[in-house]
């Protein structure tokens, strides 16, 4: 009873989230999979990734923000080194050379959801929506904050409906490759949408960890939730070794054979 009652505070629209679920799914197999395949294959890999590296380079400025909104200037030192040093020696950021060495500037991502889950505000209810896909109440706040970011302080061509709606169709591609064998498990297992769910709301929990130190994503991470990975996952200790085996016992006592009885 008490799991079934947590669930309910978790999840408490789960039959609209489930029918979402479903649609969502049903449109991923018959048109968006297909599409991201075909930009998979087709587009050469240096132009994806560095579409890829370019749009995540504009998201350095939000990540800089909320890190000194948490109170960590010197990780926002170095979103700024990363953005500078992308954004002129990479080539208007197609190019991650901030990553390379001699910088060693890993991307680490951040946003107004994860400043609000740093300071204790809860997810709230868990939602599963259109053209979003899985979030929060909370995470959902934050996302859209994070987007009207550059609209509000840069303004055009962030603000262009043509720009918006090009650079949302790349992000949502490239998303959907870097995601799709991680998809394609989620779906083989008993309850896909239970999965999701679950897969989403510990990537989360794991993220706003990883801000105060702790947890498996604390040095960073590869891909975004729910299927981000530590970016330096500690090594699987080796297994003990095997007890040698006793050396066999000897005993040092001669063997006497017994003398043969003499011939009557």
């Amino acid at each position: 009873m008490s799991g079934t009652r947590n669930l309910q505070k978790i999840d408490p629209a789960a039959a609209v989230n489930k029918v979402s679920f479903q649609v969502m799914e049903g449109v991923d197999k018959a048109f968006v999979g297909p599409i991201a395949h075909v930009y998979r294959d087709k587009l050469p890999k240096p132009a994806r990734q560095g579409l890829h590296n370019f749009f995540f380079n504009l998201t350095e400025p939000v990540n800089a923000i909320n890190h000194m909104l948490q109170l960590h200037p010197g990780r926002a030192l170095k979103v700024v080194a990363r953005f500078g040093i992308n954004s002129t020696i990479g080539v208007a950021g197609l190019i991650d050379m901030a990553a390379r060495k001699p910088f060693n500037l890993p991307y680490r991502a951040n946003g107004f959801a994860n400043t609000m889950g740093y300071y204790g505000i809860g997810p709230g209810p868990y939602l599963f929506l259109p053209l979003v896909g899985p979030t929060t109440v909370r995470d959902l706040i934050g996302t859209l904050l994070g987007q009207a970011t550059l609209p509000t302080l840069v303004g055009s061509p962030f603000n262009n409906r043509y720009y918006v709606t090009a650079a949302g169709a790349i992000i949502s591609l490239d998303y959907r490759v870097e995601i799709d064998d991680d998809l394609n498990t989620v779906r083989q297992t008993s309850s896909p949408y239970a999965s999701y769910r679950q897969l989403y709301l510990k990537t989360r929990h794991d993220e706003i960890e990883a801000l105060h130190g702790r947890g498996p994503l604390a040095n960073g991470q590869t891909g975004v939730a729910p299927f981000a990975r530590p970016l330096h996952p500690d090594p699987v200790p080796a297994p003990p070794p095997l007890p040698a085996a006793p050396p066999p016992v000897i005993d040092p006592q001669p063997v006497v054979q017994p003398l043969p009885s003499p011939a009557s």
